[in-house]
């Protein structure tokens, strides 16, 4: 696969998280912890400094809360820029280390890429998702490249992760968590991608891709779906270009 990816720009300023955040790390993850009491397996697998790409399976809308709250360390993960647009909400998802940036392929998915190698260049912990998008049937679905093009140009190490049961406490479509089921996340050991080759190949990042969700799969023991978790395309030109072999970032 040849690479069609722009030339690396300069890495952007990272977003500094201030007050809100620090609070909310000491005040949320704690109460967390006390009310949900989830298993953490592999702590120990978490480089406690330097940059990390924490990169999981993607179950429910509270994995992004799940990770944070289990990792000994601070995580900062991308939110859609909608739920920064009220006040509350803000407040809420910048508390728990989240960044607004316009969601989307091509031109929009590059500048995400860009804001998380700024916080991985100023040596922070970014989690990510490289199915793309929440698993409604519980398989596991094809990694798109972007995790792994992110970890090949920073040489930032990728721990996998496994969340279990995240979907039971909060199903897609329910408004708020239930405080009865318990979750397991697991932390594998960090992986060192730099043997598949430079960012810059696509052969590079399709195997460190594969990689990484041969590790995910080991530790969330899901079923494979065997494809990418895509909308149903809307009109012809959609269907031919999921058909058609191409990278998804």
């Amino acid at each position: 696969m040849s690479s069609d990816l722009p030339a690396e720009p300069p890495a952007a300023r990272p977003q500094q998280m201030g007050v809100t955040y620090l609070l909310g790390r000491s005040l949320i993850a704690p109460l967390a912890r006390a009310v949900y009491r989830p298993r953490v397996e592999g702590r120990e697998n978490v480089p406690r400094t330097g940059p990390v790409i924490f990169a999981s399976n993607h179950l429910s809308f509270i994995d992004s809360i799940a990770i944070p709250v289990a990792a000994p360390r601070p995580v900062h993960f991308m939110a859609k820029a909608a739920y920064f647009e009220k006040w509350a909400s803000r407040q809420f998802f910048t508390a728990i280390g989240a960044i607004g940036v316009e969601r989307g392929a091509g031109q929009k998915a590059l500048e995400a890429l860009d804001q998380q190698r700024a916080l991985l260049e100023d040596g922070r912990a970014v989690a990510l998702y490289p199915e793309g998008t929440r698993s409604l049937d519980g398989r596991l679905y094809k990694g798109r490249t972007g995790v792994a093009f992110l970890a090949l140009q920073t040489g930032a190490p990728v721990v996998p992760v496994g969340l279990i049961g995240t979907d039971a406490v909060m199903p897609v479509g329910a408004k708020f968590p239930s405080t009865k089921p318990r979750i397991t996340v697991r932390f594998g050991a960090p992986l060192d991608l730099s043997p598949h080759g430079p960012a810059s190949s696509g052969r590079a990042r399709r195997g460190a891709t594969d990689e990484i969700m041969a590790a995910i799969h080991a530790l969330s023991e899901q079923e494979l779906a065997g494809a990418y978790n895509e909308a149903p395309a809307q009109n012809p030109i959609e269907r031919i270009k999921q058909v058609l072999p191409h990278e998804r970032l």
